[in-house]
């Protein structure tokens, strides 16, 4: 994967050259390409000047020399006001008209070895500069100036320029445009999968893999219905006068420290997390994709988890768990999230918040699935909040 680190320096810079904070990655992009592609065809010009100058053809000389007159100091104008509308109309204008200029000057298409097919690549950049849409009109400018070359072409005097000039430069015209082509789509394609790239995996720091797949697929609704998964709260005991004690930086360094442990374990063993609620994090297993194992897998990384944080002075947890049917799905337009809803996501909850400090706290339902495997305390019935008296016992490891 290519990223700015492995650039040259002065291609970084200049890449860099007239882009605004605030740019989507696209506008930048498209600012970045264009400046590019004019410092290329500045670099490539002189070659031109120096060889018109040394033919002795006054006119011919003239125009390339004034696209360096007026390019560099249109380069530094952009990099001091940024407005790139401008700055792309005058560039795109002068790349499409002064090859074609440059062809009349030295007698047609023959005599100029064909050097308006530079005025090709402004009609497709245009493309990438302006888009799909504004680019219809440059590439119908290049074909009318084209048009008007083949008429007038007869009506040209020929300049004398030698044979071997002559070919060499249909060499050069036929190369430049496609070196500057093929320079600037691979930039942009490079640059464009490097964000495409980055974007993806944002998109899946917020979804599930097949979640995300189904999301680009379609606009509707997603949402299922799991008949069996397994959901865990997990709570930092006592964490709000903590965040009073300790200063802003201590506080986010410490819940980055303890959920990144928690995201590693969800990796470790295949869970999907949810999301998390100030000091609180969820996790479940069987969803998006079902296994017959989500119970036992929360369980371990229920006990996991408790482990991880008794190494972290001063933080206990409390946990609840739950496993039965759910629903699922992705809720908004623009911040969206991925989340579930139910009984199980309702008791789950509860058996955290009504749970014992440092200890996991589990349904009759995840009891029953796991009474065989994993060792238990049972501590009768807890009211809990919207459900009444319910059965509970607390997870204490696997069987020897």
């Amino acid at each position: 994967m290519t990223n700015r680190r492995e650039r040259s320096p002065l291609i970084q810079r200049l890449a860099a050259l007239g882009t605004v904070d605030g740019d989507t990655e696209d506008e930048r992009l498209r600012r970045s390409t264009l400046v590019l592609s004019t410092s290329l065809i500045c670099v490539l010009t002189p070659l031109w000047v120096v060889t018109y100058l040394a033919l002795g053809l006054p006119i011919p000389t003239l125009i390339p020399a004034g696209y360096l007159v007026v390019t560099i100091p249109s380069l530094v104008w952009f990099a001091r006001t940024r407005r790139y509308v401008p700055f792309r109309t005058f560039q795109l204008t002068l790349m499409l008209l002064l090859p074609f200029a440059l062809q009349w000057s030295l007698g047609g298409f023959a005599a100029s070895s064909a050097v308006s097919l530079w005025g090709l690549w402004p009609s497709l950049g245009a493309v990438l500069f302006v888009g799909g849409r504004g680019a219809v009109a440059w590439f119908a400018g290049y074909l009318a100036l084209l048009a008007v070359s083949a008429a007038i072409d007869p009506l040209l005097e020929p300049a004398a320029i030698p044979d071997g000039v002559q070919t060499a430069f249909f060499v050069a015209n036929v190369t430049g445009p496609s070196l500057v082509a093929y320079l600037l789509l691979r930039y942009f394609v490079r640059e464009r999968d490097r964000e495409h790239e980055r974007s993806e995996r944002l998109l899946l720091n917020v979804l599930p893999a097949v979640v995300a797949a189904r999301l680009k697929r379609h606009d509707g609704v997603i949402a299922d219905r799991f008949s069996e998964a397994t959901v865990l709260f997990a709570d930092i005991v006592d964490f709000t006068p903590l965040a009073v004690r300790l200063p802003p930086e201590e506080v986010v360094k410490l819940l980055d420290q303890v959920f990144t442990a928690f995201d590693r374990l969800a990796d470790d063993y295949r869970l999907e997390k949810i999301k998390t609620i100030g000091d609180a994090y969820m996790v479940a297993g069987g969803v998006p994709t079902p296994r017959d194992d989500d119970c036992e897998a929360v369980a371990e990384m229920a006990l996991a988890m408790v482990e991880a944080c008794q190494k972290l002075t001063g933080v206990r947890l409390r946990i609840g768990m739950d496993t039965g049917p759910v629903v699922a799905g992705v809720i908004g337009q623009r911040k969206f999230s991925y989340d579930l809803w139910g009984d199980t996501v309702n008791t789950a909850s509860r058996l955290e918040s009504h749970g014992v400090p440092g200890s996991i706290q589990v349904s009759a339902r995840v009891y029953d699935r796991l009474c065989d495997r994993y060792r238990f305390e049972e501590r009768g019935l807890i009211d809990l909040k919207g459900k009444g008296p319910t059965p509970a016992w607390l997870l204490l490891g696997p069987r020897a």
